[in-house]
């Protein structure tokens, strides 16, 4: 099981970045949540490597409209999630 904290900045704030990421994360059985914070946008994935590989790769890139201008990451360690939501 992997499990990552993001912090994705740049033009990701009005262009539904967290709805998709939500998105993506169904989609490939990703728990955690996503959240705005001030100019950035926060995010923890934990799930099977592949599937938290598939959200990172989703946020380099971003939604039609996002222009992500640098990610930071961690290892999380903190409260596991049986679901993933946006906060």
């Amino acid at each position: 099981m992997k499990k990552i904290r993001v912090i994705i900045r740049g033009k990701v704030q009005g262009v539904f970045f967290r709805v998709n990421v939500e998105k993506v994360a169904k989609e490939n059985g990703v728990f955690g949540y996503v959240r705005n914070v001030a100019d950035y946008v926060e995010a923890v994935f934990i799930g099977e490597e592949e599937a938290v590989n598939k959200m990172l790769d989703f946020c380099v890139k971003g939604p039609e409209g996002a222009k992500v201008k640098g990610m930071e990451m961690e290892n999380y360690v903190g409260e596991d999630f049986r679901d993933f939501r946006v906060e």
